[in-house]
Parts: structure tokens; sequence; C-alpha cells
């Protein structure tokens, strides 16, 4: 399936600078272009590929300026991350047929509905009680408790785990391995040094168009629900403890652990290998670099880094001062000695 340039920038409402029959079928890395193909330069750090690449398009913002002459057509959009993703999902749409019906081993219990559009794959377990949506797509080894709702237009991905009582809005995306509903962390010490494990009795909640990455956990509540809001993307290989909040539209970066009972605001954008404490609130429109530490309440948009966490503003200057620690401390060696030489 081939475009044109002219059929690009008319669907996307941009504007092309060269070939405006410059044709192209499928996508490429600006540092791996080929013809044929469509890149895309949204970060300034690549802007030195624009003049080399092979590609036969490149979609670049309004404002890039050429400092070179450039061989592939530009099409010329507000923003073109934003845009590369579009068409990629309009390609994916055209191509990819996601599949209907039952596959065989599976088991479904007796009184689930199977509504039109629904796949259920081998070795799936679909418990008592369940209410899939329309054009739910369950993938081979996927668990789904008893009493466990799932919104239409779902997709939950091969060995997915759903715990009893949770529930799965629509168009949610459940990536392999990952498991919705086990229970919270919750264990009350004894004086004889033994825990007696506290009966978690709760469950998760995931609002509309959520997505959770691979390998990712979600406790269900002790009391109440745990709850991850409308929109939010969760990386893989994060843990969001018991009675967890998170707000809409929320990211989460890979490797991130959220204690217990924590409250994270909408609109957050929050890196790779972040810890937050249990029972804080962090408000909305917060973004948190990689690696920091969360120990205490966090305000609306607050930009944080470090370990515990600080301004940014504030950690470039920490970064600076230990930057120069050695040459201060040669300097305050050489200070030692200068007034040790002065004494004598």
């Amino acid at each position: 399936m081939q475009f044109t340039a002219g059929q690009i920038a008319s669907l996307v409402g941009g504007t092309v600078e060269g070939n405006p029959e410059a044709a192209v079928s499928t996508f490429a890395k600006i540092e791996e272009g080929h013809p044929g193909a469509i890149s895309f330069l949204a970060n300034p750090k690549y802007t030195h590929y624009i003049y080399s690449t092979e590609s036969s398009i490149v979609l670049v913002s309004n404002e890039f300026i050429a400092e070179e002459p450039v061989k592939a057509t530009l099409i010329r959009v507000a923003d073109p991350y934003a845009t590369v993703a579009m068409l990629l999902e309009m390609v994916q749409k055209m191509t990819v047929t996601l599949p209907e019906g039952r596959e065989e081993p599976s088991f479904v219990a007796e009184g689930v509905e199977i509504p039109a559009g629904t796949y259920i794959g081998a070795f799936a377990y679909i418990s008592r009680g369940a209410k899939l949506g329309k054009n739910v797509k369950i993938f081979p080894q996927a668990f789904v408790g008893e009493n466990v709702t799932i919104g239409d237009d779902a997709i939950i991905y091969p060995g997915v785990k759903i715990y009893r009582d949770c529930k799965i809005g629509q168009r949610c995306i459940l990536h392999a391995g990952c498991v919705i509903g086990a229970d919270g962390f919750g264990f009350a010490p004894r004086p004889d040094g033994h825990y007696d494990k506290i009966p978690q009795m709760g469950n998760v909640e995931l609002a509309d168009d959520v997505e959770i990455g691979a390998n990712t956990t979600i406790d269900r509540a002790t009391m109440g629900s745990t709850r991850i809001g409308h929109g939010v993307k969760l990386d893989n290989l994060i843990q969001i403890a018991h009675n967890v909040e998170v707000g809409a539209n929320t990211v989460i970066a890979s490797q991130t652990g959220v204690a217990g009972s924590t409250k994270i605001g909408s609109q957050c954008m929050i890196g790779g290998q972040v810890g937050f404490a249990g029972h804080i609130h962090v408000g909305d429109r917060v973004s948190i670099g990689a690696q920091s530490g969360i120990p205490k309440d966090v305000k609306s948009g607050s930009r944080l880094m470090g370990y515990p966490a600080v301004d940014v503003r504030e950690w470039a200057r920490q970064a600076v001062y230990v930057k120069n620690l050695p040459k201060l401390s040669d300097q305050v060696r050489t200070l030692e000695k200068k007034l040790k030489d002065e004494i004598k």
C-alpha cells in the first residue's frame, strides 16, 4: 500500500516541501531511512540525520529551518511526533485484524455470555460471574477471575491474570504477563515477631482507555478500590500497591514503584525507576525525572529530580556542586598545607 506526500499531507493537515508525488509504503527511523520509507524529526539531537537520510519523506515541524540541502521531500506539521503516531495508528487499523471466535481448549464458566466479536484464545480461563463487553479479545493463557467486568473493545494479551471482582474499562489494553488484583502487601506485626496477613477485600478498577505494560502489577485494595484513571498509560515492570489512585492521563515509565494509599494526580509525567512513599499526595501536572525518590506530598505543577527529589533547578545546582567536589577538596588541602607552613 503506497501513499504520496500529497496524500499524506492532506490526511494530516501538513504542507509539502519538495516532490508531492514522492511515494512511501513503510516507516523507518530517520537514521535508518531508505527509499520508499517515511521518517520524522522531532528530537533536535537527530537533526543532522535529515541531511543524509535516504527516506523518501520526512515529517518536520513548521519551525524547522534547513541549514543544508535536504534530499528528502518534507511534510511540515505542527507536531511531527503526534503526526507519525496518528499515521501508525491509521496503518495498523488498515492492516492488522484481531481474531474472533473461541479456540479450544479453553474454559468459559456456565452462564458467562460471549458477545459478538469476542475472541477467547486457547487455554484461556473465564470464571463464573465474569461479564465481557463487545469485541473483547482474550488471548491464550489469560485468566479472568470471578465477577470480573471487562468493557467493550478491551484487549487482554497472553498470560494476563485478572483476579476476582476487578473492573476493566472500555478499550483498555493489558499486555502479556501483567497482574491485576493480586493481594496488597498488608501484614500486621505481632509481639512475637510474626506477621498476620491482613485480608485484602477490595478490588482494582481501570477506567476507559488505560494501557498496562507487560509484567506490571496492580494490587487490589485492602478496602474499597485501587483506581487507575481514564487514559493512564503504565509502562512495563511497574508496581502499583493497594489503595493507590492514579489520575487521568498520567504516564509512568518502567520500574517505578508506588507504595500503598498514595494518590497521584492527573496529567503527570513520571520517569523510570521512581519510588513513591506511601500515604502521600502528588498533585496534577507534576513531572518527575528518572530514579527520583518521592518521600512527601508534591504540589501541582512541580518539576522534580533527585533522591530525595527536589526542584529540577535545585537539582541542577547540586549536580554542579557535586561535580566540583574533587576540585574543592584539592583547594582545601592546598590551603591547609599553606596555613600549616605559615604557622611553622
